[in-house]
């Protein structure tokens, strides 16, 4: 009877996992982070150490020899990899460089080739055990390498980007990535642990606490394409100043995972700055939680990506001249109900940088526009009217040409008049203006 590993019999259940739960494979994948785990017991079962060296050899240092001893340029696509996963700044060890690879070699489909390259250099193979490593051991190999197959032939849809924790762990955070207007100032403060950016605390009335796009106990990964892996005292703000004035591109991983728990590796993080900060208070804001509860019980309100979205009627547009005042909107408003135009149920939208407006019948997007272009916002002067409507420039490449116009468009009720006027005008009044 033909002799069995574990790791192999365990690896051949976890492929057959994946391919069971569709043809897509992404990070939320229950299966994906066992399946890599294996791979790398694999790659590093009878690796041996070096007799004389400080550094502790791992199968990073395997893959990186190959390009070494290769002198014909065969190793191209494994070329290519090891050079994007060097240049990557968020990954610090080996561990990590290792299993970004991993990641890229799954994602590529190279991964049977990757492996073939090493079993066929033999001063690279030498570094393995003849009686531990699988990779040495010839009725291993195959089986082995017939399900590297089958992962090649799978897909594989994996966020590159989202590799900060690798060093530490097979598991990822939740990974989301928020444009902000330009500002004078976001508004976090911020602590830094562990080579990370936490954030303590959001400044009310700030770009963050209005956009709600982060909470304390998240962590700051990247701003516009700057990693922020590994940083000292200080560095999150001098990137922030260097773009001041410019959109803002932030990459932020959630202390929460996709279950909602807290996520693993930040336990030990969360507890060191609680100690420090005793006042701090992980998850929502309670203005989002407020929000989210009125959002249940109103109708007038829906969820999307997580946003709260206003369901309103929308009453028309009209030219009103060359001036966007807010002192035109009394007399404005009233141009646009005269018209008597066709209302219809829309559903407003307000982003991080822009809002908006889809019918929400034909899911046709009636107009789009960003805060920037947007004049002044009001609602109508008498109190029991839950009119509001704001003032754009008809072309916003031209306005002196053109003139302005004014967009009306009707809540549900008063309270929520109001909620909608103010998160616009907080949206432009955070905005930097340019003459």
């Amino acid at each position: 009877m033909a002799p069995k590993d574990p790791l192999l019999a365990t690896l051949k259940v976890c492929v057959l996992n994946l391919q069971s739960d569709g043809e897509m494979v992404t990070d939320a994948n229950p299966h994906l982070a066992s399946c890599c785990e294996l791979l790398e017991l694999v790659l590093r079962k009878g690796l041996q150490q070096p007799v004389i060296s400080l550094v502790h050899r791992d199968y990073w240092q395997s893959f990186e020899q190959l390009t070494q001893h290769d002198a014909c340029g065969r190793l191209s696509a494994l070329s290519l990899a090891l050079e994007q996963t060097r240049v990557c700044r968020k990954l610090l060890s080996a561990q990590g460089r290792g299993r970004y690879l991993l990641r890229l070699a799954l994602s590529r489909k190279a991964l049977p080739q990757f492996i073939t390259h090493l079993l066929h250099t033999p001063r690279v193979l030498e570094w393995y055990s003849p009686s531990m490593s699988i990779l040495r051991n010839e009725e291993f190999v195959e089986p082995f390498m017939s399900l590297l197959l089958v992962l090649s032939h799978m897909e594989f849809k994996l966020n590159m980007e989202n590799c900060s924790f690798l060093d530490e762990s097979w598991l990822l955070p939740v990974c989301e990535t928020y444009e902000v207007v330009p500002c004078r100032e976001v508004g976090m403060v911020l602590r830094y642990l562990s080579g990370r950016v936490f954030v303590l605390d959001l400044m009310p009335g700030s770009q963050a606490q209005v956009d709600m796009f982060i909470c304390p106990g998240d962590i700051i990964d990247e701003i516009n394409g700057t990693s922020l892996r590994n940083s000292k005292n200080g560095q999150a703000g001098v990137v922030l100043s260097r773009l001041k004035g410019c959109p803002l591109t932030i990459s932020v991983l959630r202390w929460r995972a996709q279950d909602g728990t807290v996520y693993r590796p930040l336990i030990k993080h969360l507890r060191a700055l609680r100690m420090e900060n005793p006042s701090l208070q992980l998850g929502p804001a309670p203005s989002q939680q407020s929000a989210t509860k009125d959002q249940r019980s109103s109708p007038s309100q829906c969820l999307k990506e997580g946003r709260i979205v206003y369901i309103v009627q929308f009453l028309g547009k009209t030219s009103i001249g060359m001036f966007g005042g807010k002192e035109v909107l009394q007399h404005a408003i009233p141009q646009v109900l005269q018209k008597n135009q066709p209302s219809k149920e829309v559903l407003l939208d307000m982003k991080e940088t822009h809002l908006t407006c889809t019918d929400r019948s034909s899911k046709q997007e009636l107009f789009q526009h960003h805060y920037p272009e947007i004049s002044c916002v009001g609602r109508f002067g008498q109190p029991d009217y839950t009119v509001f409507a704001f003032c754009v420039a008809n072309s916003p490449d031209t306005p002196q040409s053109t003139g302005f116009c004014c967009v009306a468009l009707q809540a549900s009720t008063i309270k929520e008049c109001e909620e909608i006027v103010c998160r616009i005008a907080t949206g432009f009044k955070h905005t930097e203006w340019f003459v």
